[in-house]
């Protein structure tokens, strides 16, 4: 008798959770891209850049400048050539 009852409450579990994903997950999954809008409008609806300042169209900034090389054609290591051996 136990082991039916056992059974029958797994049973009666998975069905219950079933229905509820079938119920809530609509509503979560709206929840969820509702608020990933509401981030990307946040983020990229204002023109400004990490540091706050904000820049108008056409306007080119630099923010980094690339890091200098002494001698840009110097080769790095030596070429092996490399045999086989049987």
């Amino acid at each position: 008798m136990v082991l039916l009852q056992t059974i029958l409450i797994v049973i009666l579990v998975y069905y219950g959770f079933k229905f509820l994903l079938k119920w809530l997950a609509p509503k979560l999954l709206n929840y969820a891209v509702k608020k990933t809008s509401e981030r990307f409008g946040q983020q990229f609806g204002n023109p400004q850049d990490f540091d706050g300042r904000q820049h108008h169209e056409g306007e080119t900034t630099i923010s980094k400048k690339p890091p200098r090389r002494s001698n840009p054609s110097k080769k790095v290591g030596e070429y092996i050539d490399f045999e086989e051996i049987d």
